[in-house]
């Protein structure tokens, strides 16, 4: 512990762990410290089922149906990747895919009038789609491919758009789209979780539309990928990095005090022991003096035996409710899994709901998607306080993460780590450089 280190990171969620890794690849010297027994933190990977009995104070133990306790692995919370999004360049990037195997999510779905209807992304997808009108078809491919050929680049591709200053509201105008392709082209394929969107220049919604195409190419299904056993298994994929560049990892260590002189940090005290750093990285739970609450989301997780409904018996897949549909300022999002990725016991399933709190009633908020999942065997229901940093960190040299949102991907998360890498460092965070550094490491990919 009394050592010197460039940098010190408290909690082992997924945010932490990418950043650990990162900064280790760097050459910093890495301290990892975690007050809890196991990794993930807010984000771990609950196993066996028994463990998630009593973590929600439920009074009985998993009934026999439920098969074998040790078959389950439940994500608290719940998020997939998207195949061509930044939290897989990270992956690759780092080479932690070495560590973890992923499968496909079988189907994007969207909400409108109370039904679910897979989200059409592709031209073919769009012609064939119940959820508009023919002539809304022809018109909703004619954006599609705009958004294809578009270039920021290269003007000869705006076709009277300019991205920095026409909004997005314009750009479905000059389309003629109606109100539900605008809902499902905004919340399940731009994934905004709002409509601010709307009002802003288009260029970075054309960019979040394009993003999920070419995801979708990738693979064909659905744009998605989620790890087998559990995104658990993200943040020991990340762990395992840092130690590969001599970071060093302390499980189980309580945190007594974060040692601050002139308004800097300079170490962190566990058990009578100082170990100094230069920078801090940490979750909010470590520094509740440091950040404020910003809302609440509520996750509702639900053990079912069987797919969900018109889903074509998927094994997985995601459903998102946009507000619009259900008078909500904010979208209600599903995510379910199951026993094909190995989470859970043969021949079952699980579904978790979560939306952004709007009322004193937070249950109340999410009976539509339930009423889609129903018969429901088991509900475990947690309200969580969502926090953010007060301030950047660049005074006091501790960068606290904030805690993970209701989406059902990792694009904020991602967003959230290049921010404070950007105010650690005072630099973007570089993929291609990343990779540099890896080859030093390891040498040159063998051709």
């Amino acid at each position: 512990m009394d050592e010197e280190y460039d940098v010190i990171v408290l909690g082992t969620g997924l945010t932490e762990c990418i950043l650990s890794g990162i900064m280790s690849v760097n050459g910093k010297k890495v301290l990892h410290m975690d007050r809890n027994p196991y990794y993930g933190g807010e984000s771990s990977s609950i196993t066996p089922l028994e463990e998630l009995y009593k973590r929600f104070s439920l009074p009985d133990s998993p009934p026999e149906s439920m098969g074998r306790g040790r078959d389950w692995n439940v994500d608290l919370i719940p998020k997939f990747l998207m195949a061509n999004g930044q939290l897989v360049k990270m992956l690759l990037y780092t080479e932690v895919t070495r560590y973890l195997d992923f499968k496909v999510v079988e189907g994007s779905f969207v909400y409108k009038g109370g039904k679910i209807y897979k989200v059409p992304s592709t031209e073919t997808e769009a012609l064939a789609s119940n959820l508009m009108g023919m002539f809304e078809k022809r018109r909703f491919r004619k954006f599609l491919v705009f958004v294809a050929n578009f270039d920021e680049n290269d003007p000869k591709t705006f076709e009277g758009v300019d991205p920095k200053t026409t909004t997005m509201r314009d750009v479905y105008k000059k389309f003629d789209l109606g109100q539900d392709v605008i809902d499902f082209t905004g919340h399940a394929l731009a994934l905004y979780r709002t409509d601010d969107y709307l009002d802003v220049p288009c260029l970075e919604t054309i960019n979040r539309i394009k993003l999920y195409s070419e995801s979708l190419a990738r693979y064909g299904k659905s744009p998605y990928l989620y790890p087998l056993y559990g995104l658990g298994e993200l943040p020991q994929g990340f762990a395992r990095l840092s130690a590969i560049y001599g970071g060093t990892y302390m499980l189980n260590k309580p945190v007594d005090e974060i040692v601050m002189e002139g308004g800097h940090v300079i170490g962190v005290k566990s058990e009578g022991e100082v170990a100094r750093c230069k920078q801090l990285i940490c979750d909010p739970s470590y520094i509740p003096d440091r950040v404020r609450k910003a809302g609440q989301v509520i996750r509702v997780i639900c053990v079912l035996s069987h797919p969900i409904k018109n889903t074509n018996d998927a094994n997985s897949c995601q459903i998102i409710i946009p507000q619009n549909q259900v008078n909500r300022n904010s979208d209600i999002y599903v995510c379910m899994i199951s026993y094909a990725h190995n989470v859970a016991a043969q021949g079952k399933y699980i579904a978790i709901v979560s939306t952004t709190v709007e009322t004193n009633e937070p249950e109340a908020e999410i009976e539509p998607a339930l009423e889609l999942l129903e018969p429901i065997d088991q509900k475990f229901v947690a309200i969580s306080d969502l926090y953010e940093p007060t301030d950047d960190g660049t005074d006091s040299q501790v960068f606290a993460s904030r805690s993970y949102d209701a989406t059902t991907h990792f694009e904020t998360t991602c967003n959230d780590i290049k921010d404070i890498y950007k105010r650690m460092t005072g630099s973007d965070f570089d993929f291609e450089n990343m990779k540099r550094k890896q080859n030093d490491v390891f040498g040159e990919d063998e051709q």
